[in-house]
């Protein structure tokens, strides 16, 4: 198998993940001052009410840990063995009273539901679920009441046990599912591109091959044309080896019709014209006179024109009575593309390739294709932005 389970919370925003652990350190601190409230007033000889609590303590450590730091594979087996190993303990000495560690069987089942999500073969999954089941017996007794209890807890934490590993794997089901869905995404964009570079190629080489045959031609009659004729076949045959460098894993799987590439500055003042034809919708366009005289590979301007016609048509279905902003420039001898837009009037739905969604992962897929770079979020005004810069192939005079 090589699919890889994505990472748990990677489609939540950064605030949302810092609110979520804070409140999980908030739930899991109020278990355990119940925990020792539990324990308030019993002090035996040899402190057994004190492992429970401790245990807790390591426990919330473990689970909140980044996985850059311990994998969530060795700290599951950390605690899973750690918590094993005090119920034996305790299980072996007598008089024990207090609690058994309720925050503790709080932390070993969150444990288990992340194990059952994200790890690939999630062994550690067994010696979890048996550590939540027999936490309760580390106050086991013989008396009838309190070993009605003791039994009474297990029975409850084996269904909590198994609830959660039935999440977890509902959600790595999910995840799976969200993995070929990304990744159909990008095949689909792969093959566009690669059909976008076969037309490039064919008409180079062609350009190629014509030249050559004159260079024969006049080798004779006017050898002095042949250097030039010579200039112009290496640098048709660089432009050409650098596009197939960039997609040089793009398989063309799929036949489909030419794209035919116009003029792109103006195809993309027609969506800018377009998308402000609209009702509540406005768009701004500028376009730096640098930027204009640039010369991009064929693959660059389709991806260009993509990144504005998909950001346009986010905006138009998420950001209703917006306005959108478009400015291209050149810097650094890249060509800059920045799509934002303002809040929304009214209350809709993300923007498609936001948090979860499959839009910004083929944009980025095609822009990282061709050799660019990009980023998007939302801006502090609660808009939407993407910007990306492109290689270009040459620049005008003025600006180098």
């Amino acid at each position: 198998m090589h699919n890889e389970v994505p990472a748990e919370g990677a489609a939540l925003p950064r605030p949302a993940r810092h609110a979520l652990t804070a409140g999980l350190c908030g739930a899991l601190l109020f278990v355990w001052l119940l925990d020792l409230e539990s324990s308030d007033g019993i002090r035996d000889a040899h402190n057994n009410w004190v492992p429970p609590l401790v245990a807790g303590v390591v426990a919330a450590l473990l689970l909140l840990i980044p996985d850059r730091s311990l994998s969530l594979n060795r700290r599951s087996w950390i605690a899973a063995v750690g918590s094993l190993a005090l119920t034996t303990t305790m299980l072996l000495t007598t008089g024990v009273q207090g609690t058994w560690g309720v925050a503790e069987s709080l932390c070993l089942l969150i444990l288990l539901g992340r194990a059952c999500r994200g790890i690939p073969v999630p062994l550690v999954a067994l010696p979890l679920g048996l550590a939540v089941i027999t936490g309760p017996a580390r106050i086991f007794s013989w008396d009838r009441e309190e070993f009605t209890s003791v039994l009474s807890f297990s029975f409850l934490l084996t269904f909590a046990a198994g609830g959660v590993i039935g999440l977890g794997c509902y959600l790595r089901l999910l995840d799976s599912r969200r993995a070929r869905a990304v990744e159909s995404v990008r095949q689909g964009e792969r093959l566009e591109l690669a059909r976008d570079l076969h037309d490039f190629v064919a008409h180079h080489v062609t350009g190629i091959v014509v030249q050559a045959n004159a260079a024969r031609a006049i080798r004779e009659t006017a050898p002095e044309k042949i250097d030039a004729i010579l200039t112009d076949i290496h640098d048709a045959g660089t432009e050409t080896l650098d596009s197939m460098r960039r997609l040089v894993r793009v398989l063309r799987e799929v036949d489909g019709p030419p794209r035919r590439h116009g003029e792109l500055f103006s195809e993309i003042a027609a969506l800018v014209s377009d998308f402000s034809s609209g009702d509540d919708q406005r768009a701004t366009l500028s376009i730096a006179a640098a930027a204009r005289g640039a010369r991009l590979a064929p693959e660059v301007d389709t991806s260009v024109h993509r990144l504005v016609q998909e950001s346009l048509t986010n905006a138009r279905r998420h950001a209703p009575g917006a306005v959108v902003s478009v400015r291209i420039d050149l810097a650094d001898d890249r060509l800059r593309v920045e799509v934002a837009n303002t809040a929304s009037a009214e209350r809709t739905a993300p923007p498609v390739g936001g948090h979860g969604g499959f839009g910004v992962v083929g944009l980025r897929e095609r822009v990282s294709a061709v050799d660019g770079t990009m980023e998007a979020g939302t801006t502090p005004d609660g808009g939407w932005r993407i910007a990306a810069d492109f290689p270009v192939l040459g620049v005008p005079d003025s600006s180098a």
